[in-house]
């Protein structure tokens, strides 16, 4: 799996190395805008509830009140936004999807407009929800300053995904993340093995099947994003000859949507969280707790839902069967055995429906594991997003990896060619 890892070292790819260092460089830089504390402002030290997911992705950073305490989440959420307005609920953002790279290009930037918008917004309910009576120049202030803490990270993002390796965005996620990993399994061993809820013995015990739990999820995640079916495909000018020599095919994976409805669900079940901090209404909070916020019963099974909801209509958006099979009439290619047009169409639905069930429940099952095992071990809320932070730095990883090594063999084989070429 790694051996093509080892021409990254080759003189060639002398650039490559250049924009892995850049990476690291943008990452450095998020991490220490995370230790960077807004003026006036101080640690947090009351239970976070469901807003851990957000302090989980900035790095620790809403937990401290740093510059970059809101992360890209913003982004996001105007992320979720705008995939729910491409189908048929607004014509115009509908419009932008079928134009391809130039819709693309503007419904990212009507993204980042809508992020640094909701930026400002969640910067303002944090401000007035966490800094106390302050004064409005205060909470306007630090406002100002979350909200350019989001924007800055917005174009970082940018920089990584033009001169770096990766998606910038998903990275600086994963980022936050991997500085946070280390506490989650400090924290989880103080409370198992130095705790005085168990013996030492039982304490290392419930230790050593936490970590295999984090292991379970790194070998799960690896095989969602493997694991494809293949649907073979022929084209009317090939033969049969040449089609059983070089065989073509469409691959559904079995999780297309990746980690996304993770960061979907997560986002969303923490709006009311935020709502809550804002109002102070002990009512309304005391509702959250008890059937919202994800260690009771219904929140937890509201979780699981909207990871299905969102992995599933995810993955009808970005695998669409009318147009694949639309893709395939222009093409001259089909499916053989079944008739070009809405037969087509049918049978890639039935098909990419039934694995993205089998997928998305595969990602429930991921992301609810950590969390039923906290709740019955009474760990901290911080050690039961582990999990999903763990899935989510996977999902991301692996998505880099196959960028990374998919330049290497593109280069590689270049290479070859040209030389070809020069001895002719």
């Amino acid at each position: 799996m790694f051996a093509s890892l080892k021409g990254l070292f080759s003189p060639t790819n002398k650039d490559l190395r250049k924009r892995i260092l850049f990476t690291l460089l943008c990452l450095a830089i998020f991490g220490l805008g995370t230790n960077i504390v807004v003026p006036g402002a101080k640690e947090i030290t009351k239970n976070l509830g469901f807003l851990e997911l957000l302090n989980l992705m900035s790095g620790g950073g809403l937990k401290t009140f740093s510059i970059f305490a809101l992360g890209v989440m913003p982004y996001i959420t105007a992320s979720i936004i705008t995939q729910l307005f491409q189908m048929d609920i607004i014509p115009y953002f509908k419009e932008l999807k079928e134009q391809g790279a130039t819709g693309q290009q503007k419904l990212n930037r009507i993204n980042r407009y809508l992020g640094i918008l909701f930026a400002f917004v969640q910067g303002f309910a944090f401000s007035y929800a966490f800094l106390g009576a302050v004064g409005t120049s205060e909470i306007i202030k630090t406002t100002l300053i979350l909200t350019a803490g989001t924007a800055f990270l917005l174009w970082l993002g940018d920089e990584i995904t033009k001169k770096g390796i990766g998606n910038g965005m998903s990275l600086i996620i994963m980022a936050g993340i991997v500085n946070t990993l280390p506490n989650t399994f400090i924290t989880a061993y103080q409370s198992l093995v130095n705790g005085t809820q168990y013996s030492a013995l039982t304490g290392l015990f419930l230790f050593a099947i936490f970590v295999l739990v984090y292991i379970f999820i790194i070998v799960g995640v690896i095989y969602t994003q493997t694991a494809e079916r293949r649907i073979p495909i022929q084209y009317s000018n090939r033969t049969s000859s040449a089609y059983s020599g070089n065989k073509s095919f469409i691959p559904i994976k079995l999780n297309s949507a990746g980690v996304v409805p993770v960061i979907f669900a997560g986002a969303l079940i923490g709006i009311p969280s935020l709502i809550a901090e804002v109002l102070n209404k002990p009512a309304f909070t005391q509702f959250l707790e008890k059937y919202i916020v994800y260690t009771s019963y219904t929140g937890f099974l509201l979780y699981m839902v909207l990871i299905f909801v969102f992995g599933y209509f995810y993955t009808l958006l970005q695998l669409n069967p009318t147009e694949m099979a639309e893709n395939l009439d222009k093409n001259r290619s089909y499916i053989p055995g079944i008739t070009p047009g809405e037969k087509t169409s049918t049978y890639l639905r039935f098909v990419i429906t039934r694995i993205t069930v089998v997928g998305t429940i595969f990602l429930m099952i991921i992301a609810g594991i950590p969390i039923i095992f906290s709740a019955v071990t009474s760990l901290p809320a911080n050690v039961s997003l582990g999990g999903t932070g763990l899935l989510i730095v996977v999902g991301v990883a692996l998505e880099t990896y196959k960028q990374l090594e998919s330049s290497i063999v593109s280069r590689s084989y270049s290479g070859r060619r040209k030389g070809r070429i020069r001895a002719k």
